[in-house]
């Protein structure tokens, strides 16, 4: 790793202190990474971590959480463009000072593109006022700035630009934003939001009002098997990003692929209690993830 300033090290230390301390179903910035994307990732993380407080975790009004994250990328261009490699000369700065600080140093660095950062925000702001998707194209469009920019910078932070690739990571994090949307069901039932298209409960003959019961219809086991085959058809073109990356960075994407396939294979299982019992990966899960990451191509 360079000798970066002091001030950097420190940055991205506080970002991966924060990635560290959240919950998350598939790791960030894990020790699977080569070191030297570690720093970045966790920059990526913290910055993405903050506009998702600021969209769901805040009490204003949804104007008002849209101008902060405003804000936030006004923040993030403005020093990005700042003249130098900017500094947070105090030992007392903000958490935020140094997120931005080491974001900054990440995108100077490795020319990142701004305008992925742009659509991770504009996809924040939309979680503020959108709370229904008539369609899948709507759902797929939230999907393209909400998820589909982490893997894009993924790639750029281990220096892949390869349109066949990044359109493969496209499908691979679209599965995975999909697969958290019908794991988390019933939690954003009670939160006010439905990600299952509008069409496709319109088509299964469900109703939202069912959701009330705590447990699926069979309406509802129908739209959620849909959703299902939809997502399993998105892994599958996911599998490329899987097999076109090298070095430790593979493992990484093939343990993703895996625990994201194996989540949505729970979802399933869950049948009528998935709204009351949120299915999660646990230490049972991990010598079938190992297993499949070792003998990857025999997976179908």
């Amino acid at each position: 790793m360079p000798p970066w300033p002091a001030d950097v090290a420190r940055a991205y230390a506080a970002c991966a202190a924060l990635a560290r301390a959240h919950y998350e179903n598939f790791p960030v910035a894990s020790r699977l990474l080569p070191a030297s994307m570690r720093p970045h990732v966790a920059a990526l993380y913290a910055f993405a971590r903050v506009a998702d407080d600021i969209a769901d975790e805040g009490s204003e009004p949804a104007e008002a959480r849209q101008s902060q994250l405003l804000a936030w990328r006004r923040r993030l261009h403005a020093a990005v463009a700042a003249e130098g490699a900017g500094s947070v000369g105090s030992a007392r700065s903000s958490r935020d000072d140094l997120i931005v600080l080491a974001l900054t140093h990440s995108i100077r660095t490795l020319d990142l593109p701004m305008s992925l950062f742009d659509d991770l925000l504009s996809a924040f702001g939309q979680d503020t006022m959108t709370t229904r998707y008539a369609s899948w194209p709507d759902v797929f469009d939230y999907c393209r700035r909400s998820a589909n920019p982490v893997g894009r910078l993924v790639l750029r932070i281990a220096g892949y630009r390869q349109d066949a690739l990044d359109r493969s990571s496209d499908a691979l994090c679209t599965a995975l934003q999909l697969t958290n949307f019908w794991q988390d069901l019933g939690r954003d039932w009670r939160a006010g939001r439905v990600y299952v298209p509008a069409e496709v409960l319109t088509t299964c003959g469900a109703a939202e009002g069912d959701l009330s019961s705590g447990r699926l219809t069979p309406a509802w086991l129908r739209a959620v098997d849909a959703c299902a085959v939809v997502t399993r058809s998105l892994f599958e073109e996911g599998r490329a990003v899987c097999e076109g990356v090298r070095g430790r960075l593979k493992w990484e994407l093939r343990l993703t692929w895996l625990g994201g396939r194996r989540l949505l294979d729970l979802v399933e299982r869950r049948g009528a209690d998935l709204p009351e019992r949120r299915p999660t990966l646990g230490v049972r899960d991990l010598a079938p993830l190992l297993w499949g990451a070792l003998f990857w191509r025999e997976i179908e």
